[in-house]
C-alpha cells in the first residue's frame, strides 16, 4: 500500500499514508485485545483483509491534500482545512457505510457466527479508528511533511484551466460524452444499462450451469486423513485387523504418505473427526481406523484432498471383498456434521423404516459421484443360544447356575486360583479357559462336563441343546421419534455435497423406495410419522442456516446503508443511485471464482457483503462531488465529467489498495473465497462505478431540472 501511494502521489505523501496504516493497525490491535479477541488465524486474516479499508480515508485526504496544492492559489495551511473538509462528511458518511455493512455479521448465529465474529467486529473498530487518524493524524503529518510549494495567484484562470485539462479529464470526457450528448445519447444509455443487466444475470447464471460450484467450506489442506471401517455384524476381530493391514499395505504405494496407525477393534486416538462424527464412541471387534499421516506440505505437490480422492477407489475396493464399508475421512474445517450427506429416514415402525433406509442406501449407490455410502441399520448378525433342558438337568441333578458356571469359565475366563511368586506386589490370578479355537466350537463347548450332585461328570450336550436366532438390533431416536439414517460425500466433479443431495432429492421426487412415496423435509423432521418421509441433514443444514443468516445481516446492512445516505442527502432516490453497483459486484466475483476454480463459499459471502460497504463509498464521493461541482455554476454536464475525472485517482487508489490485502490471502484454501470476491468484485464494480453512477446521476438529475 505505501509503495502504491509512492507510486502515484510521492515518497511524501507515502510517508503519510504508511504511518496512518501502523497508527490504525497498532490501535485496531488494543481494541482487539481490549475486547477479549486472541490473535489466531481468523483474526490475523482479519486484519489482511482490513488493511485495504483502513487505508482508504488516510488515502482519500491526502489524495485531496495533494490536489488542493496542484491547483495553487493557498498555502499548505491555508489548503489542509479546505481539503479536509471538502471529503470530511463523505468520508465519514462512506466509512459508517462499510461499517453497516460489516457489523451484523457479527450477530449471526450458528456455526458461522463465533468462527468469523473477529472480522466484522475488527474490520468496523479499525474503520472508526482509521477515521479518527485520516481526519486527525493524516492532516497534521501532511503538515510537517508535505512541500510547501510556490502557489499561483488564484483566481489564475489559464492555470486552472490548465490543470483541469489533463489526461484522465480528457480520457472520461471521451468515454461519458457519448452518453451525454447528442440525441443517440438516450438509447445509448439504455443499450448501456441492458448490457449491464445481462452481464449480471450472467454472472448469477454460473451457478446454475455449475461453472461457480457452491458449498459450505471448502477442503483445507492438511496433513492427515483418516480411513474408517465399518465390518458387517458378527465379523471377528481378527478379520477386522486383517482387512487394516490390506488398507495398510495399499497406502504404501501412495508416495505423499508418510506412516500410519491402525486400531482394531478400539477408537483411535481422538481428533476433530473424532470429536464432532463421535468416532470416539466405536468399540468392538467390527470396527477399525487407520490414522494416515502425510509428509509436509512444502515436500508435495498435491492437496491433502487429492489425494484423499485418489487413494479411496483402491481402498473400497478392498473393502468390498469383505463387505465392509470404507470411509475416507478428511479433516473439515467445518462445518462439524456427521457426514457430508445424511438422509435421516421417519416412517411409522422401525421395520419398515429399516427396509426405506436400505432400499434409500442401494439408490444412492446408483449414483457413481457418491462415495463412503453407510446406514446405521445393523446387518442381520446370527447367534446361539445354549437352551438348558432344566427337567433334565434337575433329574440328574445338576444346577442352573453350575451350567452357566462352566460357560462363563470357558468363553470369558475363570480365575480358578492365585500365584505368589515372592515378586510381585499383587497375587497373580491363574486364569483357566479355553483357546480361542475352541472357543469358536460349539461342539467343543458341548464337550465340557459338569459335576452333577452324585459326583458323576456329565457332558453338557446331554442336557443342553443349541438355538440359532438373531442379535437385536439398535433402534436409534432423534428428538423422540424413532429414524434410520443414511450416510454419503460426493467425490464427483463438483466435489460439493449439495449437489448430490440435490440430484438425489429429484430422483426421489420421481420415484418410489420400496415400493414407499417419500415426504421430502429440508428444515425440520417431519411432523406426520404416519407416512414414510426423508429429512435432509448433514452439510446442507449448516449450509442453509449459515447463508440464511449471513443473507439476513447482508439485508439488515444495506437497510443501513440506505438510511445512512437517506440522512445525508436528504432525498429518497439518491441513495437507491448510490446503492445501484452493489449488485454489479457480481459481475466481477462470480466470472473471479471460475477463473480461480474457486467455490463460492461462506467466505465468498463474507467477501461481498464488505464490498457492499466499499463500493458504497466511491459513490458518495462522486455524487457530493457533482454537487459540489453544481453548486459551483457548472452545468449538469461538466459537473458529471469533472467529479469523475477528479475523483477517479482517489477511487482507483483505494480500491486498489483494498485488492492488494486480497492477493496475500488467495492461496489460502480456507479463505481464497473472500479474497477472489475482493478482488474482482472490486476491479469490476469500481470500473463500472465510474460509469454508472454518473450516467444514472445524470438521468434522474436532468429530469429534476425541468420540474425545479
Amino acid at each position: 500500500v505505501v509503495l502504491l501511494v509512492l507510486a502515484t502521489l510521492g515518497w511524501r505523501a507515502a510517508i503519510v499514508v504508511g504511518s496512518a496504516v501502523i497508527i490504525t493497525l497498532m490501535l485496531t490491535l488494543f481494541a482487539s485485545w481490549a475486547m477479549g479477541f486472541t490473535i489466531n488465524r481468523v483474526s490475523l486474516f482479519a486484519l489482511i483483509f482490513s488493511i485495504g479499508i483502513l487505508v482508504d480515508d488516510a488515502i482519500v485526504v491526502v489524495e485531496n491534500i495533494h490536489r488542493h496544492m496542484a491547483l495553487g492559489g493557498k498555502s499548505l495551511r491555508e489548503a489542509i482545512p479546505e481539503a479536509v473538509a471538502e471529503v470530511g462528511g463523505p468520508t465519514i458518511l462512506a466509512t459508517f457505510t462499510v461499517i453497516a455493512a460489516l457489523l451484523p455479521m457479527a450477530f449471526v448465529t450458528g456455526l458461522m457466527g463465533p468462527y468469523m465474529r473477529p472480522i466484522p467486529i475488527n474490520a468496523s473498530a479499525g474503520m472508526l479508528l482509521s477515521l479518527a487518524v485520516a481526519l486527525i493524524v493524516s492532516p497534521w503529518l501532511a503538515l510537517k511533511l508535505l512541500r510547501h510549494p510556490h502557489p499561483h495567484p488564484p483566481g489564475d484562470q489559464a492555470a486552472d484551466q490548465e490543470i483541469r485539462n489533463t489526461r484522465i479529464d480528457r480520457l472520461f470526457k471521451r468515454i461519458l460524452l457519448p452518453f451525454l450528448d447528442g440525441a443517440r445519447a438516450a438509447r445509448r444509455r439504455r443499450i448501456l444499462f441492458a448490457v449491464i443487466a445481462g452481464l449480471v444475470l450472467g454472472a448469477a447464471g454460473l451457478t446454475v450451469v455449475k461453472a461457480v460450484i457452491l458449498k459450505m467450506l471448502p477442503f483445507d489442506n492438511k496433513s492427515e486423513f483418516q480411513v474408517v471401517v465399518d465390518m458387517p455384524e458378527g465379523s471377528t476381530l481378527e478379520r477386522t485387523d486383517r482387512l487394516l493391514v490390506e488398507l495398510a499395505q495399499a497406502l504404501n504405494t501412495v508416495p505423499e504418505v508418510e506412516n500410519y496407525q491402525g486400531y482394531a477393534g478400539t477408537a483411535g486416538p481422538m481428533t476433530f473427526n473424532g470429536l464432532v462424527r463421535q468416532y470416539y464412541l466405536r468399540g468392538g471387534p467390527i470396527v477399525g481406523d487407520l490414522q494416515v499421516n502425510l509428509i509436509d506440505k512444502s515436500l508435495r505437490k498435491r492437496q491433502s484432498h487429492a489425494i484423499a480422492l485418489a487413494t479411496r477407489p483402491a481402498l473400497a475396493a478392498i473393502g468390498a471383498r469383505y463387505g465392509a464399508s470404507i470411509k475416507v475421512v478428511e479433516v473439515p474445517p467445518g462445518p462439524p456434521v456427521l457426514a457430508p450427506i445424511v438422509a435421516e429416514v421417519y416412517g411409522p415402525d422401525y421395520a419398515g423404516i429399516s427396509k426405506v433406509a436400505q432400499g434409500l442406501e442401494a439408490r444412492l449407490r446408483t449414483n457413481h459421484d457418491l462415495v463412503d455410502l453407510d446406514t446405521s441399520v445393523e446387518s442381520d448378525s446370527p447367534r446361539e443360544i445354549m437352551v438348558v433342558d432344566r427337567e433334565r438337568a434337575a433329574r440328574l441333578g445338576l444346577n442352573q447356575a453350575d451350567i452357566a458356571q462352566a460357560l462363563r469359565a470357558a468363553l470369558s475366563g475363570d480365575d480358578a486360583t492365585y500365584l505368589m511368586d515372592g515378586r510381585s506386589k499383587y497375587a497373580v490370578p491363574v486364569r483357566l479357559r479355553l483357546s480361542a479355537g475352541d472357543q469358536a466350537n460349539v461342539d467343543q463347548l458341548l464337550a465340557l462336563r459338569v459335576r452333577a450332585a452324585s459326583g458323576a461328570l456329565v457332558p453338557l450336550s446331554e442336557v443342553v441343546h443349541v438355538q440359532s436366532a438373531s442379535w437385536e438390533k439398535t433402534i436409534l431416536h432423534k428428538d423422540l421419534l424413532p429414524y434410520a439414517y443414511v450416510v454419503a460425500d460426493d467425490a464427483g466433479a463438483s466435489d460439493s455435497p449439495l449437489y448430490g443431495m440435490f440430484s438425489m432429492v429429484g430422483e426421489l421426487g420421481k420415484q418410489t423406495i420400496n415400493g414407499q412415496k417419500l415426504d421430502q423435509r429440508f428444515i425440520a423432521q417431519p411432523d406426520n410419522t404416519t407416512r414414510f418421509a426423508v429429512k435432509w441433514d448433514g452439510e446442507w443444514q449448516i449450509t442453509y442456516e449459515t447463508f440464511r443468516d449471513m443473507g439476513l445481516a447482508y439485508s439488515v446492512g444495506l437497510l443501513l446503508i440506505y438510511l445512512l445516505v437517506v440522512a445525508q442527502f436528504r432525498s429518497y432516490v439518491i441513495p437507491l443511485i448510490i446503492m445501484a453497483p452493489i449488485p454489479l459486484t457480481v459481475i466481477g466475483v462470480m466470472p473471479g471464482h471460475a477463473l480461480f476454480g474457486a467455490q463460492f463459499t461462506a467466505t465468498s459471502m463474507i467477501g461481498m457483503i464488505a464490498l457492499a460497504g466499499i463500493i458504497v463509498r466511491n459513490s458518495i464521493l462522486l455524487i457530493d462531488f457533482i454537487n459540489h461541482a453544481l453548486a459551483d455554476g457548472r452545468s449538469l454536464r461538466d459537473a458529471v465529467i469533472e467529479a469523475v475525472a477528479v475523483r477517479a485517482k482517489p477511487i482507483a487508489l483505494t480500491a486498489v489498495a483494498a485488492m492488494i490485502g486480497g492477493f496475500f490471502i488467495i492461496d489460502d484454501p480456507i479463505f481464497q473465497g473472500l479474497a477472489v470476491s475482493l478482488i474482482f468484485g472490486i476491479l469490476v464494480s469500481t470500473v463500472l462505478t465510474l460509469v454508472v453512477i454518473p450516467l444514472l446521476y445524470f438521468v434522474w438529475r436532468e429530469r429534476q431540472m425541468p420540474a425545479a
